[in-house]
């Protein structure tokens, strides 16, 4: 049985035990707000993770990392090098985009080295392949996308992105709306170009009851995607937005319903002002859904440096109540990321996480500052390394700048106002 049928029976699964052990919570506080839709285990029956998550209420913000080949570079090799890089910086869960190459050969290699919950975005893989097979998008067969969904399913994928909330109904908000950017989401681009061309609903929508099947199946938690996110400033927060997100508060209750496990995806690019009442606009329609945001980016005129942007976004949207932060690299609406855009952007997402479970107060994280706060005052530079959100950058600036003395830095030298002050106060009377 999955997660959220085991929950609803009163039963605590290992992996509620093992998500409450790292959290430093109670099991039984893990399944009771799984029970209600608050917390979710993103594990698939067919994948055997070594690190279970817990995404949601009381938890430690998680940070995602998105890999993926594209049409103008493939190289699986390159990927799993990404993955590798990814799970050393340390983020918590993994998405695998790619749009070419063999995907089933990729997502398969990503799966068997990846310990930690893997998300797809099936649609890519049902859009590209209709490509392939039928000559165009627009000839996309609906049976497509669920045969795809079941196959990444079968394989282990822990979560997929649906754009479920992508509706006749919502796009013709979007043309009222009149947006700078209108699309940004690719699978929302996707299912846009098939639904205006075929003069028909999305068929996630429309046959919903169908996902649902196949996601109690796996036990395949839903991350109800936002294909209507805005894309700019500019769109921020608009009628568009907003109609989406009623309409996935309306289709997570739907899923718990089945016992389907849920999360809502959220902008996107937004205005640093309006943050928390996304935040508090997706707790209220969606029930406490967890909430998965990209970023959010809050300046438009910064690429090459999207990774700081989103990273103050994302610091105030953890801040403000959203769960799971997904990262953004510098090389965002610029190119694939590098290797060395992979370790930065997980970094800089778990520095926001990390700052936004410290104003939440969740367990255990102003512990860690106020360790370092400590090491700090001794001088213990070790231990300070030791404690870094990422140690060898930490090491590699403190060797390549060597002070003349051991228990100092090169900024202020012998003028250290710490040891100043300790040697000072050791001669009180």
């Amino acid at each position: 049985m999955g997660q959220l049928t085991e929950a609803k029976k009163g039963r605590i699964t290992p992996e509620m035990r093992e998500v409450a052990k790292e959290e430093g919570l109670a099991p039984e506080f893990i399944r009771d707000n799984l029970a209600q839709g608050e917390i979710i285990i993103p594990k698939n029956v067919k994948h055997s993770l070594t690190c279970c998550k817990a995404i949601g209420k009381k938890t430690k913000t998680k940070v995602n990392t998105n890999i993926g080949t594209s049409t103008d570079y493939v190289a699986l090799d390159h990927e799993l090098e990404k993955l590798r890089i990814a799970i050393e910086a340390g983020t918590d869960a993994v998405m695998d985009l790619s749009t070419a190459g063999d995907l089933d050969k990729i997502r398969r290699s990503i799966l068997r080295a990846c310990p930690l919950p893997l998300g797809t975005v099936p649609i890519y893989q049902a859009a590209t392949e209709s490509i392939a097979e039928e000559g165009a998008l627009i000839k996309m067969k609906k049976d497509k996308i669920f045969q795809v969904i079941e196959r990444q399913a079968e394989d282990g994928v822990d979560f997929i992105t649906v754009h479920c909330g992508l509706t006749r109904q919502t796009l013709e908000r979007l043309r009222g709306e009149g947006r700078v950017t209108d699309i940004v989401s690719r699978g929302g681009a996707f299912l846009t170009c098939w639904m205006v061309a075929n003069d028909e609903e999305n068929p996630l929508y429309e046959e919903y009851d169908r996902l649902l099947e196949i996601a109690k199946k796996y036990d395949l938690t839903l991350s109800l995607g936002d294909g209507l996110r805005p894309g700019s400033l500019a769109d921020s927060t608009d009628r568009a937005q907003i109609q989406e997100l009623i309409l996935l508060g309306e289709l997570a209750k739907r899923a718990w319903e089945q016992d389907v496990q849920v999360m809502v995806e959220g902008p996107g690019h937004l205005l640093f002002s309006e943050i928390e009442a996304n935040i508090l606009l997706e707790k209220k329609l969606c029930h406490g859904a967890p909430f998965y945001v990209l970023g959010p980016v809050v300046t438009d005129i910064a690429p090459g440096y999207d990774h700081i942007t989103s990273a103050i976004g994302g610091a105030y949207a953890a801040s403000s109540g959203a769960d799971f932060l997904c990262y953004v690299t510098a090389g965002e609406h610029l190119r694939l990321p590098t290797l060395e855009d992979v370790r930065q952007g997980v970094v800089v997402a778990r520095i926001a996480a990390h700052i936004g479970d410290i104003s939440k107060g969740v367990k255990g994280a102003m512990d860690w500052d106020r360790k370092m706060a400590e090491m700090r005052k001794k001088r213990d530079w070790k231990k300070q390394v030791e404690l870094a959100i990422d140690p060898a950058l930490a090491q590699k600036m403190r060797a390549t700048s060597k002070p003349h003395l051991s228990d100092v830095c090169t900024m202020c030298g012998e003028y250290c106002a710490l040891k100043i002050v300790d040697e000072a106060l050791k001669l009180r009377p």
